[in-house]
């Protein structure tokens, strides 16, 4: 069989994975709740996850120093990722055989989503694929894991979000163990020492980009974690749920497919704008009803408090030095993916319990805060998809 393009290596790998977090994400906590954790601890335990991709990108990922690592790095990612997601069957509804579960599989899907980003980078640059292009595959799994997981769960129980999720990692180490054509390798322009992720912790820059996304991604955090546990308790069956998730992620897919047309001469200020308007009027929503034809409107906002604001970030990051982006992709998903939507889920399992559907304001001022930081200096422009520094202002 011949070895397939980096498009279809990337895209096919983005399939399986996706499906599996498409399973994870909406129906995870559902799950938890199936094995009779309170709604404090299930945020704990999210949060525990959050936090573990955090350590997992801080410390793991940016071991990863040069482009032909990546492919053998996530190969034994998926392997561990689908033990750990059978050793779930073995918790035998322990809080902390869960915790520890829940560490395990998160140490492995962590560093996954920046390393598999990386080497969509790396090939853009090449000119070899286009990111949005490429990513939507992801997205359009992660319905597909969202829709069957919601399906199979209604009609045969909660140990079927478990079955789904090892079915997309198995799919992913499968199309993975293949190489591609052409195999990554550094370039000698790429050879320059990586910065320490504590130095670009100290460049003022970095630091207002990761505090923005952080406040727009982190934003989803009682979505993620609740959404689904307050849909159901407005009495909407778990079918009816994962296609509201994949209705999201329809929006999601919408984005990155049209992203060429639609963002074309856009800066980055713009995108973030228009994410954290985006973030306003969703979660304000989410909070006051749960009718659903606002639903759909909620849902279709993916687009932009998702999808606008991941796009700008991975423009942001292209922009950066080549030897700074592995880095930065790191430190992206760390801190805004990881540490904060952490924080904010452990706190949003408290909220929900005490304030329920109210919590979701708490979501919708981070975005009123975000609109307050601006990337300057950095004049990143999107052209055709890819983001271009200002010829007067050329740095980050």
């Amino acid at each position: 069989m011949l070895n397939p393009s980096p498009y279809g290596w990337i895209s096919q790998y983005f399939v399986g994975f996706f499906f599996a977090y498409g399973v994870y994400l909406p129906f995870w906590a559902l799950w938890f709740e199936e094995q009779g954790v309170s709604a404090t601890d299930i945020g704990v335990l999210v949060g525990i996850g959050f936090a573990t991709r955090c350590v997992a990108n801080m410390v793991l990922t940016p071991r990863i120093h040069r482009v032909e690592h990546l492919m053998p790095a996530l190969r034994w990612l998926s392997f561990a990722a689908l033990l750990f997601v059978g050793f779930h069957f073995f918790t035998g509804g322990s809080f902390w055989m869960m915790a520890l579960a829940t560490v395990l599989f998160n140490l492995c899907c962590g560093p996954i989503v920046p390393l598999s980003d990386a080497m969509a980078n790396y090939y853009a640059r090449l000119k070899m694929l286009d990111y949005g292009r490429t990513r939507l595959w992801g997205s359009i799994a992660f319905i597909g894991g969202s829709t069957v997981v919601g399906f199979l769960v209604a009609q045969y129980g909660t140990n079927m979000i478990l079955y789904t999720a090892m079915a997309g990692v198995l799919f992913s180490l499968l199309v993975g163990m293949r190489n591609t054509n052409p195999m990554p390798v550094t370039e000698q322009q790429d050879e320059a020492e990586r910065p320490k992720l504590s130095k670009l912790l100290r460049e003022w820059p970095v630091v207002k980009f990761l505090a923005l996304v952080a406040l727009i991604q982190g934003s989803h955090a009682a979505y993620y974690s609740f959404s689904s546990i307050y849909w159901k308790g407005a009495g909407y069956s778990e079918d009816i749920i994962g296609y509201l998730w994949s209705l999201g992620v329809v929006a999601e897919v919408a984005v990155f497919a049209l992203s060429k047309r639609l963002f074309s001469g856009w800066s980055l200020r713009a995108l973030f704008v228009a994410a954290a308007i985006g973030v306003m009027a969703r979660w304000g929503l989410t909070a006051s009803t749960t009718a659903i034809a606002a639903l759909v409107m909620i849902q279709l906002l993916h687009g932009v408090t998702f999808a606008m604001a991941h796009i700008a970030a991975i423009q942001y990051i292209q922009s950066s030095e080549s030897h700074k982006m592995v880095a930065l992709q790191a430190l992206y998903n760390a801190i805004p993916l990881g540490a904060f939507i952490a924080l904010m889920t452990t706190l949003s399992g408290w909220g929900y319990e005490n304030w329920g559907a109210n919590v979701f304001w708490a979501m919708a001022v981070m975005g009123f805060l975000a609109l307050f930081i601006k990337l300057e200096p950095n004049k990143a422009r999107i052209v055709d998809g890819s983001a271009v520094k200002s010829e007067a202002n050329p740095q980050n």
